[in-house]
């Protein structure tokens, strides 16, 4: 009777591996990640040759948070946390989106910084050079982070830990 009442064992689904198992992915997540700090930097580098007096509040504060939140997912990237590559996917693209937003569109709100039209607030050809490169590395970041996460889930459910990816050099 025991052993009618016994439920077979559930399959073993191994977990995803870690995005860094692949070689390949972690290379060019940290790739991503680097181009995108440097993007940062020279974005803001041109805010600070521009003044921040031209800048909203509303600007100013979303800025600021957002960076620290870059900042701190392109750091978990280099000390290879697991989470950093479906944190890079979740911040690249909406960051890529709201630079955009508040850059590259005519004014349209209080979390603008609008280039198109701007007068007597800096705006040179280099400034719509570093929004557009922080964008791209933005971009370039979420989609870096997606393919590491899909890389991880396949290994996952392969259970390959020694693929091709990952053979020695």
């Amino acid at each position: 009777m025991s052993e009618t009442l016994m439920a077979a064992p559930a399959p073993h689904r191994p977990a995803p591996s870690p995005w860094f198992a692949d070689r390949r992915a972690a290379q060019l997540l940290s790739y991503a990640a680097a181009f995108y700090a440097v993007a940062w930097a020279i974005h803001t580098g041109d805010h600070v040759r521009r003044g921040v007096g031209v800048l909203t509040v509303e600007v100013s504060t979303l800025g600021s948070i957002v960076a620290i939140a870059q900042l701190l997912v392109v750091a978990a990237v280099f000390l290879r946390w697991r989470w950093a590559a479906l944190a890079a996917a979740l911040i690249g693209f909406p960051d890529a989106v709201g630079i955009a937003a508040v850059h590259l569109l005519p004014h349209w709100s209080a979390f603008s910084d609008a280039f198109p039209g701007a007068q007597r607030t800096g705006v040179t050809a280099f400034s719509w050079f570093a929004a557009v490169l922080e964008v791209v590395g933005a971009l370039l970041f979420g989609m870096a982070g997606i393919y590491a996460l899909r890389v991880a889930t396949r290994r996952g459910r392969e259970g390959d830990t020694a693929g091709p990816a990952n053979a020695p050099s």
